[in-house]
């Protein structure tokens, strides 16, 4: 038996859904740097940088803009970011992103340490159009008339009495003239208000293409329990369906939350068929609806994440296998926002070791995260999960914030290879040279608006993936 589910148009952003700015972490020669950089939404555009560095001793930064494919003899001039007067670990700055598409901002960093250098890749997408602010217009709208009546009446003017002496009145042809000359000057200015209109409409049209249109997904569920995914297209500036790259040996990342209590999560990854389509044989789920997240990145390194929700019976699935996992965690109508231990298998926890304060937006932070066994002690069996020290999902209560986070920020690693490929694993944090994994993993990021957020915190430990679900709720 088939069930066919409507798919729901995607959230109108691009990346991560409805949190588009970046965050990333990582080394700049010998300085360790968060950067977060606030995308325009409007293209060309201006990106605001905040920089912060861990590391003492940084005399000054500089920033580029530059394609993700372009050759850095070409590049701008750099700007140089602005110390803050209070903490002198803080840059800020601004960079103007001209045109659509994948770019990277280029990070030069000097100090006691010397020179070091890093890569951050960004998206450049126009996702709105802005529109004239109620207030302007109430102004501007009397002014144009004004000018216009005016424009008439100084041609009416200049026929009618300017040829005259002063205090002369003009006799009946003048002012037959001059009211000829103000209906000739009624119709141009007729003509350039509606020429005008046309050319403003024809550019405001242009534009519009440019605006974002995210891709959308229809899903369905097979015979046997395989979910199929099939990845359509609205129509935006030649985007392809058929250019993902893999991203931690995955074309897609697949983020399944049970509705409406988002209990229930599950991190799969689909595989694409001959058709294009993407399938997953999903394990035992319970009946009801589930939101899908799938994170993609294109051949130029733009992420994405189309978004959908299907509404399943009880499947018989099988058991979860390769990289796929599973978590499960308390209603989110009843939100803890005080609770910063999840138990795990084994007598295990994971605890959120978290600063005491409210959480702001738009504000970066660091999220760490503690694995320790039942006696309290660090866990001596952690493992890399795909390639990194842990994956994190942070997602609004009314889905309309989702992003996928790993160690190194909100940056796609298929992406960081494009941006810097004479060095494509800058970005993992590999620490293929331990002995051990260290029990405590970090995400940087930043909430985008307030309110009520679900966070799962996905690790590895003695071969087993396991996940840590807590709430978190954001202030303005």
């Amino acid at each position: 038996m088939r069930f066919l589910l409507a798919a729901l148009l995607a959230f109108p952003l691009f990346a991560h859904v409805g949190s588009p700015d970046v965050f990333y972490e990582g080394p700049a020669g010998r300085y360790r740097l968060l950067v977060t950089i606030r995308p325009p939404q409007v293209v060309p555009g201006v990106a605001e940088v905040e920089i912060r560095s861990s590391t003492a001793g940084v005399s000054r930064i500089q920033i580029v803009p530059l394609r993700v494919n372009a050759k850095q003899q070409y590049a701008p001039a750099a700007d140089t970011a602005r110390r803050s007067a209070e903490d002198p670990q803080f840059f800020t700055g601004s960079l103007w992103l001209m045109a659509t598409g994948s770019w990277k901002v280029r990070v030069d960093v000097d100090g006691a340490q010397g020179h070091g250098e890093m890569f951050v890749p960004v998206p450049a997408i126009a996702t709105r159009v802005l529109a004239m602010q109620r207030t302007v217009g109430i102004i501007l709208i009397p002014l144009a008339v004004l000018l216009c009546i005016g424009l008439v009446s100084i041609a009416g003017a200049c026929v009618r009495e300017a040829p005259l002496v002063p205090g002369v009145a003009p006799d009946a042809p003048r002012v037959r003239r001059s009211r000829v000359a103000m209906a000739v000057t009624a119709a141009l200015v007729a003509a350039a208000l509606y020429f005008g209109n046309a050319w403003w409409n024809s550019e405001d049209g242009f534009y519009r293409r440019y605006v974002f249109k995210p891709l959308a997904i229809n899903a369905s569920l097979q015979s046997g329990g395989r979910l199929r995914l099939h990845l359509q297209d609205p129509g935006w500036l030649g985007r392809r369906t058929d250019d993902l790259l893999p991203d931690h040996g995955h074309l897609m990342h697949l983020y399944v939350i049970r509705l409406p209590e988002m209990e229930m999560v599950w991190h799969l990854h689909p595989t694409e068929d001959a058709s294009g389509d993407f399938t997953q044989q999903l394990p035992d789920m319970p009946a009801g609806r589930y939101a899908l997240f799938g994170d993609i990145v294109h051949a130029d390194g733009m992420p994405e994440t189309p978004v959908t929700e299907i509404e399943l019976p009880a499947v018989a699935g099988k058991p979860l296998e390769g990289d796929d996992a599973a978590g499960s965690g308390p209603p989110v109508e009843k939100p803890d926002y005080n609770r910063r231990v999840t138990p795990l298998s084994g007598g295990y926890k994971m605890v959120w070791e978290r600063e005491d304060g409210p959480l702001h937006a738009r504000r970066p932070y660091e999220f760490r995260f503690a694995v320790q066994d039942a006696s309290g002690r660090p866990a001596g069996d952690m493992e890399l999960y795909m390639g990194m020290q842990g994956h994190a999902a942070f997602v609004r209560s009314d889905r309309s914030v989702f992003a996928h986070v790993h160690p190194s920020g909100s940056v796609p690693m298929a992406a960081m290879a494009l941006a810097q490929p004479e060095n494509p694993h800058a970005g993992h944090m590999m620490m293929m040279g331990e002995d051990s994994l260290p029990a405590e993993v970090s995400f940087p990021y930043g909430f985008p608006k307030p309110g009520s957020y679900r966070i799962f915190v996905q690790v590895k430990r003695a071969g087993k993936v396991e996940t840590g679900v807590f709430d978190a709720l954001v202030e303005n």
